[in-house]
């Protein structure tokens, strides 16, 4: 019972770090409809430039922003630059985004190398905390939880009980009648490309944090994002916390009592959620 609740917890603790980096992509590619397949390398780029920013000023905080903040701003970038003229042409999104993934993920290995690289938390989050039945586990790894959990509801309320949410998922489905009513849907889409792009980078300060960052974890976020989105339901943020937690507790669950398939029992979870609601646990259907 100790080591099933011991992995459990490890389960929800790594679904905590998916819902962060799937719940970007799930503001990008199933709200914007904007196909990035660089996501992943927008994690591993917030991982290691607030790592960078974490050695020059010492400061965990400080990494964490600026991994959040410059990768935003990437982002944004990207998007005026590259895929927002190509809306709507799926293919050409994702080869460029592939593309930039591979460019990003080359100059990263160019300048820090292939060593796995991990942050140094602030010294109240490396205590331990003790648990019924559990005995001592890792604050910081609680502390993702809530940090998931604050951050989803921010998102919820934020599309679903707000003027600017409203007029995204009007942009969604008839983006030239919201521009008709004065709305200046470039300028909003960008904001959303920008949320969603630095989500990624806070989410790559902070998988560094927990775990580590090393190169080829992008393709393995973007794996995992698709396969959350997937699971979850395209635009849907209680779709992509919901997909994230059973991704999270499979993976873990596998790879403890099941070692030899635990990747494939992840592949498993997405057939039979597509075979039972081809839109996702909480997508809308076509």
């Amino acid at each position: 019972m100790s080591l099933f609740l011991t992995v459990t917890l490890n389960g929800l603790t790594v679904a905590a770090l998916y819902f962060l980096v799937a719940v970007g992509f799930t503001l990008i590619f199933g709200l914007m409809r904007s196909v990035n397949l660089a996501h992943g390398s927008l994690y591993l780029l917030g991982g290691y430039l607030g790592y960078q920013v974490g050695e020059w000023s010492g400061n965990w905080y400080l990494a964490l922003l600026a991994g959040a903040l410059i990768v935003a701003v990437l982002g944004m970038a990207m998007h005026l630059f590259f895929l927002d003229w190509m809306q709507g042409e799926d293919l050409r999104q994702a080869l460029v985004s592939i593309g930039l993934s591979v460019v990003i993920a080359d100059l990263l290995l160019a300048k820090f190398g292939s060593l796995t690289l991990q942050f140094q938390p602030p010294e109240f989050l490396q205590d331990s905390i003790e648990l019924p039945l559990i005995g001592g586990y890792p604050l910081l790894r609680l502390s993702l939880l809530l940090v998931a959990l604050g951050i989803g509801i921010v998102l919820w309320l934020g599309l679903n009980r707000t003027r600017f949410g409203a007029a995204i998922r009007a942009g969604v489905d008839d983006r030239e009648m919201l521009s008709a009513l004065g709305i200046n849907t470039s300028r909003l889409f960008v904001l959303v490309f920008a949320v969603g792009a630095g989500l990624a980078g806070l989410s790559g300060v902070l998988g560094g944090t927990v775990l580590s960052v090393s190169p080829g974890e992008d393709a393995r976020y973007l794996l995992s994002s698709l396969v959350v989105t997937i699971v979850g339901g395209m635009g849907s943020i209680v779709g992509a916390a919901v997909g994230a937690v059973l991704v999270g507790l499979v993976e873990q669950w596998g790879m403890a009592y099941l070692p030899t398939y635990a990747y494939m029992l992840i592949y498993v979870l997405m057939t039979a959620v597509l075979a039972w609601r081809p839109a996702g646990l909480f997508g809308r259907k076509a």
